[in-house]
């Protein structure tokens, strides 16, 4: 074992970093892989000569408190917030040669998270023999909904494909092989994933996806809410490009407010716009993935109860908690229908759709739970048994630490698809 971490210099393609070395592990963060204007498109950095140093966490970009930090615990609380949050972290394997790539995208319903979140260390997820890097990008108005008169929308999604482009130009300094590169994301994140996947600007950049506990019923009849949110957004703005960006999170506060309305594509406000570029129309979507399918892996799946932190914030299933045993079933009957509508059946259909257009998918549920509680195995559960990071706040757990097997097995699955495709997994049918 070392004293401690020392630092050397890797030499990306904008230039000479310094990076924290310890033990067996590289560890580079807050690098910039892009700049923008507000409500403009991301932009490549400008290059520099002298190292730049990479040890310390880059920012998040602007946010309140998530709804699920009471559930998850507060990930990435402890960060500073910028607009300029155009940043990954990498972790990877001291010796690494020519490893596969997987590019982490952060969830939060496009509102909250930041990948340079302590909790999404992935110190442990590197030494299953992958190079990890995690991506911030912009979220809620200043992400996902311009104000009218904008020339461009969709601007966090264009900042995640800016960002696999310098995966391609830069990963091969961290011993990461540009033509094995794996898209992940969980919740929003993977949401993102599959709007990826839908844009022929991110063609190229990646071979593999894995998708997790993504609200992919919820990308549907949006248009309605979405034109009401911009025409209110205008209003509470009047220039964007004077307003302090705390006025900007006071307006998104507002427009979620005014989303609930909107039955329930209400719960999640902000997030890409289908027929907005980079994404096609949504009526050419189906036929886009039938031939992203034809030469990408898929890995999709979610929680048994991923339902429950938002079923259970109901005051109405709150009641049913309190009601004794026939309470209690009937509150885990609706869990287990909302977790269905929302996440199981989009799950299977987007597997089903790609096996139909000849691809190769796989499918996983997470079952494990804590012994205690209520939330059972909820939405975010997973996450602590993939990164390695601080998760002891997260009330999911119930006090209990992620089993190290299971932690130990998700890994060397999600390596092993990073690595080898389904082929790797050995079954299309895999539970944790």
């Amino acid at each position: 074992m070392s004293d401690g971490p020392t630092e050397k210099i890797v030499v990306t393609a904008d230039g000479p970093i310094t990076v924290s070395v310890d033990d067996d592990v590289v560890r580079a963060r807050g690098i910039p892989y892009a700049t923008a204007d507000r409500f403009g498109l991301p932009r490549p950095v400008s290059p520099w000569t002298e190292p730049r140093p990479a040890v310390n966490r880059g920012p998040a970009a602007p946010q309140d408190p998530s709804r699920l930090d009471t559930v998850a615990g507060a990930v990435g609380a402890d960060l500073r917030q910028s607009e300029d949050c155009q940043v990954v972290s990498v972790t990877a394997a001291a010796d690494a040669r020519d490893q596969p790539v997987l590019v982490w995208f952060h969830g939060g319903a496009y509102v909250s998270g930041a990948g340079e979140a302590p909790q999404y260390d992935a110190d442990d997820l590197a030494r299953e023999g992958i190079v990890v890097v995690s991506v911030t990008y912009r979220l809620g108005v200043l992400g996902y909904l311009t104000p009218p008169g904008a020339d461009h929308d969709n601007l966090g999604l264009h900042d995640q494909i800016a960002a696999l482009r310098w995966v391609r130009a830069s990963i091969a300094a961290f011993g990461g092989d540009p033509g094995r590169v794996t898209i992940a994301g969980h919740s929003a994140g993977g949401d993102a994933v599959v709007s990826m996947m839908l844009s022929a600007d991110a063609d190229g950049l990646y071979q593999r996806a894995i998708v997790q506990s993504a609200p992919l019923g919820m990308r549907m009849g949006r248009a309605e809410m979405v034109g009401a949110l911009r025409a209110r957004l205008g209003e509470l703005l009047g220039d964007p490009s004077t307003a302090t960006t705390d006025e900007i999170l006071a307006a998104q506060r507002e427009l979620a407010v005014l989303a609930t309305s909107y039955k329930s594509v209400g719960a999640l406000p902000f997030g890409t716009r289908m027929g907005i570029a980079p994404l096609p129309s949504q009526e050419s979507a189906v036929a886009r993935l039938a031939d992203v399918a034809r030469r990408c892996e898929l890995l999709v799946g979610h929680t048994a109860q991923d339902a429950s932190p938002y079923v259970l914030g109901d005051p109405r299933a709150e009641g049913l908690t309190r009601a004794g045993f026939p309470g209690r079933a009937l509150y885990r009957l609706i869990v287990r229908r909302v977790t269905h509508a929302v996440f199981g059946r989009s799950a299977q259909g987007l597997a089903a759709q790609w096996t139909d257009a000849g691809g190769a998918a796989a499918q996983y549920v997470f079952g494990w739970a804590p012994r205690t509680g209520l939330l059972g195995a909820c939405h975010s559960i997973e996450l602590p048994f993939l990164f390695s990071g601080s998760w002891s706040d997260a009330m999911m757990l119930g006090g209990q630490e992620p089993e190290p097997q299971l932690a130990a097995r998700m890994r060397r699955t999600w390596a092993a698809f990073a690595r080898d495709g389904v082929a790797g997994l050995g079954t299309r049918s895999l539970i944790f």
